[in-house]
């Protein structure tokens, strides 16, 4: 009889250890947002297109931006450099969902010459579509 018991419990932990939701890798959701600042800087459409979803929208100070809108500003102006940190990432992922915390910092420079440090706290949401994680959603604030 105390073996049943014995047994019982741990088959019944077995289907509970079963049954959590699994989680996914946070490295893939920080890949996808470092990626996502190479292709701003980069100017690279598609590779932000590749990266979001087909509804992903970036709001920052008030100002709703695509990845086309954000492409399109950086063209006015005749050369563009941009170097992003992130530091004290939180990171949240599950099966299907995912999102990150974090401060960003930006060395920017202008034609050349006009040179911009900015500081931002940021938020993205991750989800998957078909198998492959995508960001639906960036926010940014300007920390002061």
């Amino acid at each position: 009889m105390k073996t049943i018991s014995i047994l019982t419990i741990i088959l019944g932990l077995g289907l509970l250890t079963n049954c959590e939701q699994k989680k996914d890798d946070p490295e893939i959701l920080k890949q996808i947002l470092t990626d996502y600042f190479d292709g701003i800087s980069t100017q690279d459409l598609e590779k932000l297109n590749s990266l979001t979803t087909s509804d992903f929208v970036l709001f920052e100070n008030g100002v709703i931006w695509t990845n086309d809108s954000v492409v399109t500003i950086k063209e006015k102006y005749s050369s563009f450099k941009g170097d992003w940190k992130f530091d004290n990432i939180k990171v949240n992922v599950d099966k299907s969902s995912g999102d990150i915390v974090y401060f960003n910092q930006g060395d920017f420079v202008y034609n050349d010459t006009i040179k911009i440090k900015k500081n931002w706290l940021e938020s993205a949401t991750f989800r998957k579509v078909d198998g492959k994680w995508k960001m639906n959603f960036l926010h940014s604030t300007v920390r002061k």
